[in-house]
């Protein structure tokens, strides 16, 4: 059984920055395509970012491109979300999500297995 654990997370002042860290453990980490979501209070859950099991394509939502950067250690079973120049609307819960395969998901439904989230606020 798949176990992501979320760390990173915090108070921070808008155009600060924040790396947010993910742990996989119970599976063989370079069979899964991962990705990071986000959901503000009232919110539906979106994609924030995705990355292949080698680390070689990553994708971005629009809102985060040039500011956000994922990447992975399949080494140390982790992935990273590089959060840059941060803004009041990038407040959320940030999930880690992972599903075996070669596909790199934007739908939360496509995902099987999370994380239990980290808080990110950003002040004005």
């Amino acid at each position: 059984q798949v176990q992501l654990v979320e760390s990173g997370g915090g108070l921070v002042q808008a155009g600060g920055s924040l790396r947010l860290s993910c742990t996989f453990s119970g599976r063989t980490f370079n069979d899964y395509g991962m990705g990071w979501f986000r959901q503000a209070p009232g919110a539906e859950r979106e994609f924030v970012a995705g990355i292949s099991r080698s680390g070689g394509s990553t994708y971005y939502a629009d809102s985060v491109k040039g500011r956000f950067t994922i990447s992975r250690d399949n080494a140390k079973n982790a992935v990273y979300l590089q959060m840059n120049s941060l803004k009041p609307e990038d407040t959320a819960v940030y999930y880690c999500a992972g599903q075996r395969g070669y596909a790199v998901y934007t739908v939360a439904g496509l995902y099987r297995d999370w994380g239990q989230g980290t808080q990110v606020t950003v002040s004005s």
